[in-house]
């Protein structure tokens, strides 16, 4: 791989990015959330490399989010400063390391029980507190306080402890369920002002619900990753068009066996096994009507019933994966171009940081 190489000349599977395609993502999510006065936190786990991180935050985005401590390490080391990790942090390894990492750079993170507020409180102190955001449930079904009762007595037991500062609320919620959420944040806030509690973030997230995000008025942020690739999902939820998904995966046909068969050479280690609720495994973008319908390792099968339009055997393809965010963790490097010409080649550095 080299820059000035066609794409078509890549070696497959092979995860390729438009730039220009990725820069109107970037702006166009930005343009949204300066025009309704809120901050926009990216989700870097849906890349994982520095270099696009930087370009988020040149278009104008406050700070970034990672999920794991190991991933928030990757960005310190490249000097990224205003820093979230949206994941519960438990046992003494790792806190041994938050506590660190919070002695380098501006750190939030979430907790949704006592558990985790109280073993955050054993290893910090008043002299570099750490700031913890009480995870609420909205409806997305994951992690989180069930009712705002619930985040208001969490947020008291965060505020009691001398190592650590209540910093505000954090949701991530289902799709389309902006009422919902707007209702359950606003009692929490209005039951933390009557408990003399300031709540300085409330963080509302999604990619699915970016720009529905003005439906939830007590959020003061907004967190997504996928917008920035886009995906198949991305496609299903009216978030966006063909046009706007930057990643796509190349592959090579390398076997017919019937007249209905092809087999590709990206399997489930290139494209994932990751359905998202859809029956097949990625978009081929020049025969939509053809289906990937499994994956071995290595290997992807193809249904052409379907398709009047056949490849051939040689032939490459491109697929727009389900799940962008997965594919990107499946690579170590990603190729980005325009007009099909290679432009840079970015390692992807966070790749495999899942502790």
């Amino acid at each position: 791989m080299s820059v000035g190489l066609s794409i078509h000349d890549l070696m497959t599977p092979v995860a390729v990015i438009d730039e220009t395609i990725m820069e109107n993502n970037i702006k166009v999510a930005q343009d949204y959330f300066d025009r309704i006065g809120r901050n926009f936190r990216p989700h870097v786990k849906t890349h994982k490399i520095p270099a696009l991180a930087a370009l988020q935050t040149a278009a104008g985005a406050k700070g970034i989010n990672c999920q794991k401590i190991s991933e928030a390490e990757v960005f310190a080391d490249a000097g990224f400063t205003d820093i979230l990790i949206t994941f519960n942090m438990l046992g003494a390894a790792r806190l041994e390391r938050l506590k660190a990492l919070n002695a380098r750079v501006d750190l939030q993170v979430v907790a949704d029980n006592s558990v985790v507020v109280d073993a955050l409180a054993g290893r910090f102190d008043a002299d570099r507190p750490l700031k913890v955001l009480v995870e609420c449930d909205t409806g997305g079904g994951r992690n989180g306080v069930q009712t705002p009762s619930d985040a208001m007595q969490l947020a008291e037991r965060i505020d009691a402890c001398a190592g650590l500062v209540f910093h505000g609320l954090l949701t991530y919620p289902k799709a389309a369920s902006e009422a919902a959420v707007e209702a359950f944040l606003a009692e929490t806030v209005g039951l933390l002002k009557q408990a003399g509690l300031e709540c300085p973030v409330v963080s509302h997230g999604g990619s699915p619900s970016l720009f529905d995000s003005d439906l939830v008025s007590s959020a003061t942020e907004h967190r997504a990753g996928t917008y920035i690739f886009n995906d198949r999902a991305m496609m299903r939820a009216g978030m966006c068009d063909l046009d706007d998904c930057a990643m796509q995966v190349l592959a090579t046909v390398v076997s017919r066996p019937t007249e209905t068969r092809a087999v590709l050479d990206a399997g489930s280690k290139a494209l994932t096994s990751d359905l998202l609720g859809f029956t097949d495994h990625g978009l081929l973008v020049d025969y939509p009507d053809a289906s990937i319908v499994s994956l071995n390792e290595e290997h992807a099968i193809v249904d052409l019933s379907g398709s009047a339009r056949k490849p051939q055997i040689g032939d490459q393809v491109r697929i727009v994966p389900n799940h962008t965010c997965v594919v990107s963790n499946l690579f170590e490097k990603l190729v980005f171009h325009r007009d099909g010409v290679v432009t840079r080649i970015e390692t992807v550095a966070a790749r495999g940081k899942v502790v």
